[in-house]
């Protein structure tokens, strides 16, 4: 039996980003990601045909996004839901394929844009934002893209959204080594920090019309599975 056959051991983003031969990526909700630049669509087209010539990486069935300016890769193991050793190992080959390649991975341009919307546990409103959106129904939380390009969107439970915050907010997942950068530009380009009680695990902003953003990372969480409780926010 081979040992993509073998059911991995599901692991934490800790665990995924101690582990060797990974610096390319980085833990985000839904898996871990990475960027590689390229020149082309030829060079990127060349580094999408060699990682998909792997055996170890075609059965594992990657989320791969081929533009330009390069080729974004997504990992998660779908038959535990979550992280895992084997995504260590695909994430090991696919970085060693790029290095083959002349490829430089780029952590500045990786996040994941989600829309949370509060709603009282009366409202049923899961069909219309399902029907309006083509979206699909992973938990009792979540709606995605079937094809997992656009954003998700996150049906909040009403007593979990915090004072003084609005109905509606953009969830934006960053690397944890790129947050600071990020709220760094958000404030220098007029925001505010509303709340930051929870950070690193994420920071609220706001613009000047009192818009809310939360700026998350991995930090604190022991999932990349976005339907556990949170605290109110």
């Amino acid at each position: 039996m081979g040992r993509m056959d073998v059911p991995p051991d599901a692991i934490s983003p800790q665990q995924f980003h101690d582990s060797e031969g990974v610096d390319d990526w980085r833990v985000l909700y839904w898996g871990a990601h990475a960027f590689f630049r390229t020149s082309s669509y030829a060079e990127a087209s060349r580094f999408v045909a060699a990682i998909t010539a792997i055996d170890e990486v075609v059965r594992h069935e990657p989320d791969i996004d081929l533009r330009h300016e390069g080729v974004a890769v997504k990992l998660i193991s779908r038959d535990v839901r979550d992280l895992s050793t084997r995504d260590v190992d695909v994430a090991r080959i696919i970085s060693t394929v790029a290095r083959d390649h002349g490829l430089v991975a780029d952590a500045s341009v990786l996040q994941v844009v989600q829309t949370a919307v509060a709603s009282p546990p009366s409202a049923e409103v899961t069909p219309f934002w399902t029907a309006v959106l083509g979206y699909v129904r992973p938990n009792d939380t979540h709606l995605v893209d079937p094809l997992r390009r656009g954003s998700s969107v996150f049906l909040q439970p009403e007593g979990r959204v915090g004072p003084q915050r609005g109905r509606m907010h953009v969830d934006v997942c960053v690397p944890h080594d790129q947050v600071h950068a990020r709220i760094e530009a958000a404030l220098a380009a007029g925001g505010r920090i509303a709340d930051d009680s929870a950070a690193p695990e994420w920071w609220t902003l706001a613009d000047a019309e009192n818009h809310g953003v939360d700026v998350t990372t991995w930090w604190g969480r022991e999932s990349t599975r976005l339907e556990e409780e949170r605290p109110v926010r």
